[in-house]
């Protein structure tokens, strides 16, 4: 079977996004489009990746390490810019997709779809991948002979009212035969109204060659172009709709799925049931039979199989929940390991600790892990109960069945199976309060 290569055109600055940072690297899912993209690419097992970046666009080409990056020094169009990848395709033999780094929705299947379409024909030098949009905007049109033969692409600047009425729109998303692809970018000219390289020219150019062009359909969702933050929220929906569907496919129960908002690796075991309002950042993954209560916020967690989270609970990078584990009503967690079957019920910080197995923890208790300038661990053993309020101050242990009195601010180690209080002496004062009233009073007439 003939390799794949893959060009990623990821030059433009996006500036219709207002922002400081490359337009590829803004994220949707907690990734950046590119990478999003460099996946789908990955489930092709291409022979090479070439990135097209321009020049001081050094967090992209960290992004997208290991692919090769090729440098387009001035933005001169799409032509142009495959024109800066040719020197990197030299000796290449096989197909060559030409994608966009902030088209992050395609599909592999679509990919494989249009590559399977080249390889109809040894003519066929240009596969193009077109949609049919509810409105075709500005697209650059798609014009197909009687036969349905593509025989040119036609930019919306440059196109007459007849080409306009096409409702076929151009993606700009190509496959190529490598054989072919140096020789039709160096004939690509900037005779235009924009005057710049269009890549689109090389399908009137292959068939004045006497080779073919054809064209296959994708979804218009999976084409979106991200140029400005309303198309980047709009992608962001999309992507959202699909994992909420592939979630409940694989046995989540989502009880409304629209308000429940995942990353792009999140990982669900089955008959997990997750509530209303909860949002997964980067790095989740959840075992069987978890419940996720309403509006909890989750990243960079594991939770095992059996455990209940919130509601309101925020788990936080490095909390690692095992079985049978509640973790309550807010309730904030980081950086700490929380054993089978322990008990965080409401309204507690955990921060750098380990909390024993069949541990409970009392509203209201503290972790107190940073001095301002270093962070100390806490070590809770197995079947320890700490009382409501208390503060650990670390770095401390609390043995394995030992008991803390509430109220208490612990910084010394409680032994296992001891009791640890720290309260000042109460006092009472006999009918203190009735005079205390009395006076009030009588001040007050």
């Amino acid at each position: 079977m003939s390799a794949i290569a893959a060009v990623v055109l990821a030059a433009g600055a996006g500036t219709r996004m207002k922002s400081a940072k490359p337009k590829v690297m803004h994220e949707v899912g907690g990734r950046p489009m590119i990478s999003h993209l460099l996946g789908t690419v990955g489930a092709l097992d291409p022979a090479k990746v070439v990135v097209v970046t321009s020049p001081n666009m050094e967090t992209v080409q960290k992004e997208v390490a290991p692919a090769e990056i090729a440098i387009q020094q001035e933005a001169l169009g799409t032509g142009h810019a495959v024109a800066a990848a040719l020197d990197s395709l030299a000796g290449f033999s096989g197909d060559v997709l030409i994608l966009y780094g902030d088209t992050p929705l395609i599909e592999a299947e679509t990919l494989r779809k249009m590559i399977a379409k080249r390889r109809e024909s040894a003519k066929c030098a240009v596969v193009v991948l077109g949609f049919e949009p509810d409105d075709p905007l500005e697209y650059g049109r798609l014009v197909t002979d009687a036969n349905g033969n593509l025989t040119a692409i036609v930019e919306f600047a440059d196109a007459n009212a007849e080409e306009r009425a096409v409702g076929l729109c151009n993606s700009g998303v190509m496959a190529i035969d490598a054989a072919h692809l140096a020789d039709l970018i160096k004939a690509v000219d900037n005779k235009n109204a924009k005057g710049e390289y269009y890549l689109t020219d090389i399908v009137e150019i292959a068939i004045k060659r006497g080779l073919t062009c054809a064209y296959v359909k994708g979804a218009e969702d999976e084409l979106l172009g991200v140029n400005n933050r309303a198309q980047l929220a709009e992608a962001e929906a999309i992507a959202q709709s699909r994992w909420r569907a592939a979630a409940m496919t694989a046995g989540a129960t989502l009880i409304d799925p629209e308000t429940v908002w995942f990353s792009h690796d999140t990982k669900l075991g089955r008959d997990v049931v997750i509530e209303p309002g909860v949002f997964f950042g980067p790095g989740v993954t959840v075992g069987d039979n978890v419940r996720i209560k309403a509006y909890s916020h989750l990243e960079g967690t594991t939770i095992g199989e059996k455990s209940q989270i919130g509601p309101f609970a925020r788990l936080r990078p490095g909390a690692e929940i095992a079985g049978d584990v509640k973790i309550g009503n807010f309730v904030e967690v980081k950086k700490s390991q929380i054993e089978t079957g322990a008990k965080v019920s409401h309204l507690s910080y955990i921060g750098d600790a380990r909390i024993g197995a069949e541990a409970n923890i009392g509203a209201g208790t503290i972790t107190c892990n940073y001095d301002g300038y270093d962070k100390f661990k806490t070590d809770i053993g197995a079947g320890a109960f700490i009382g409501s309020n208390t503060a650990l101050v670390a770095p401390v242990k609390v043995g394995d069945g030992a008991i803390v009195g509430a109220g208490s601010t612990i910084s010394k180690d409680v032994a296992a199976d001891a009791l640890g209080i720290e309260r000042a002496e109460e006092k009472q004062k006999a009918g203190w309060a009735k005079r205390f009233r009395d006076l009030k009073k009588k001040v007050r007439k």
